[in-house]
């Protein structure tokens, strides 16, 4: 293998380095290019049939149609319902009003209320948008604000919008998603311990704010550990979040009426009283999303007599023609998408939505992610050319023969350079998941399967911290923030216009950047070393849980 095939074969990617880093061209236009360039390197360089070629990119638009687009089109349509029917400024008051300590609260908003719950439900950046401005809306300063929710969202990124993620990794690679997700949720355990203490950190102005509150920031990491490895061992990867989520909810409210922060230092700055939420109200206020939770949770596994009859219903269909390939299934009623839509209309019914406007803001929904769609199918189509052709598999070994051993050691520097370059979770799953794969046979080729796991677990997590620095997050916690900032300097005359500067000039990308670097380090090295040492205990993490 000459230097220039491996070249070659990188050039999908370096072009999207330079498209989406350098020249800052849109998404949808790099991934456009790279799908259109990795096609003719591999029919030229890597000679591989054109036909097969065209018939493995048609194999990897299917993917991304159904189910990935399918999720996403759910999930962002039931947050922009909620929204249009004003439920989501109720649900904002019932949170805010359950504690006046802005730690607690910050746990509650960027960590388990709406971080990890919106990841696992929508993700898409609405895990860093909606908690940032809530945040900013009660008082908090917006560049913390937003640091704080890029920081917990960046260990939930790999199970958020049902677990797309993972289990999109799950079929580009033939490896079994409860598995996967449970290798994944191992790995994390120490980031989802550490990750509500920073939160709590960069909050309260450094590690002095943990006192207080240190039972309660402990145990909120232990309610997202916990809960993720046993969901996903017993259930699988879509609802581990989301569940988790509800125990975070329970312990920090729990916490926060047991035995409530009493340090005027962090009190919530008061404005006037807040409007009483009655329990009916609350419940019409939530109901699209307990009724994705009990969807999803009838529909699954964990519930055969229902699960089986649905997910037979599905129709096989050969696509990719190439050398083992296999019939491409798609499940019409059990899979995640349908439920959400379901959930998203029914609840609009309850919040007296009309039909005209639940199928207007669907419409609108569907009109304003046009490019992610193309980004999204260009991207998964890339992945499988880059796949079939042989390109990921001589970047592998040229990868594997370079660090040799200590692959293991780099290996989530993968995941979250695909995450920031798009991102997306998901995205670097596609793009990097199959290299991961190739890389476990390349150091192991006899007995891969169980390094090949770990691997691409690495990956998909890794790709959450990523996400932490990915222009794509900061661009969208910018687009949340400004305008809630702004409507909270309006209403708060008091502040200086010296310090509405300040805090407006600090939601900029580069001061963003700069800020959440330090704490990317801190993670990517953490992971890099649990990916290396914890492969040596692979075999018993599987007997544990296997």
């Amino acid at each position: 293998m000459s230097a220039i095939t491996v070249l070659l074969a990188l050039s999908p990617i370096i072009w999207l380095i330079v498209a989406l880093s350098i020249l800052k061209l849109p998404a949808w236009q790099a991934t456009s290019v790279a799908a259109i360039g990795s096609f003719i390197i591999a029919i030229t360089a890597f000679q591989s049939d054109p036909f097969i070629m065209v018939t493995g990119a048609l194999e990897g638009a299917a993917l991304a149609i159904w189910p990935i687009l399918l999720v996403i089109t759910a999930a962002i349509f039931v947050y922009n319902l909620v929204v249009y029917t004003k439920a989501m400024e109720t649900i904002k008051t019932m949170l805010s009003s359950v504690t006046s300590d802005t730690r607690v609260l910050a746990l509650l908003l960027a960590w388990g209320g709406f971080g990890a719950f919106m990841e696992g439900m929508a993700g898409f950046g609405t895990a860093v948008a909606i908690p940032a401005a809530m945040m900013v809306a009660v008082g908090f300063d917006p560049l913390k604000s937003i640091i704080a929710c890029l920081v917990a969202n960046s260990v939930p990124t790999t199970f958020g919008s049902i677990g797309i993620p993972t289990t999109t990794l799950a079929s580009l690679t033939s490896l079994d998603p409860s598995h996967l997700g449970t290798f994944i949720s191992v790995q994390l355990f120490l980031l989802n311990l550490i990750a509500p203490f920073f939160v709590v950190m960069i909050i309260g102005g450094g590690i002095k704010a943990l006192k207080g509150v240190f039972l309660v920031t402990l145990l909120s990491g232990l309610a997202l550990a916990v809960p993720e490895i046993i969901i996903n061992a017993v259930m699988g990867p879509e609802l581990s979040v989301i569940s988790a989520s509800i125990v975070i909810m329970a312990v920090i409210i729990g916490c926060a009426k047991i035995m409530p922060p009493n340090d005027p230092e962090y009190a919530v700055k008061q404005t006037g009283e807040a409007p009483k939420v009655s329990g009916g109200e609350g419940l019409v206020a939530a109901m699209p999303f307990i009724l994705i939770f009990v969807l999803l949770l009838l529909t699954s596994k964990l519930f055969p007599a229902i699960n089986g009859p649905l997910a037979s219903i599905k129709t096989s269909v050969p696509i990719y023609q190439g050398p083992g390939a296999k019939p491409y299934t798609f499940v019409w009623i059990a899979t995640p998408g349908i439920m959400i839509f379901i959930a998203g209309i029914v609840g609009g019914f309850i919040q007296k939505a009309k039909a005209g406007e639940i199928f207007g803001t669907l419409g609108n929904t569907v009109k304003n992610l046009k490019f992610t769609y193309l980004t999204i199918i260009t991207v998964v189509m890339t992945a499988k050319l880059m796949t079939y052709s042989g390109m990921t598999a001589d970047i592998a070994k040229a990868m594997v023969a370079g660090t040799g051993s200590l692959y293991p050691l780099f290996a989530p520097i993968v995941g979250a350079l695909g995450a920031f370059l798009t991102g997306s979770g998901t995205n670097s799953n596609v793009l990097f998941g199959p290299l991961q794969i190739a890389a476990a046979q390349g150091l192991d080729p006899t007995n891969w399967e169980d390094l090949g796991f770990w691997l691409a677990a690495v990956n998909s997590g890794a790709a959450g911290i990523g996400k932490m620095l990915s222009p794509q997050s900061i661009a969208i916690s910018i687009g949340a923030v400004g305008p809630a900032l702004k409507a909270y300097l309006e209403n708060h005359k008091e502040v200086s216009a010296d310090e509405a500067h300040k805090l407006e000039h600090e939601i900029e990308a580069s001061v963003i950047m700069n800020t959440a670097f330090k704490y990317f380090i801190v993670f990517i090295v953490m992971h890099g070393c649990i990916s290396f040492f914890g492969q040596h205990f692979i075999h018993q993490i599987h007997a544990i849980f296997f």
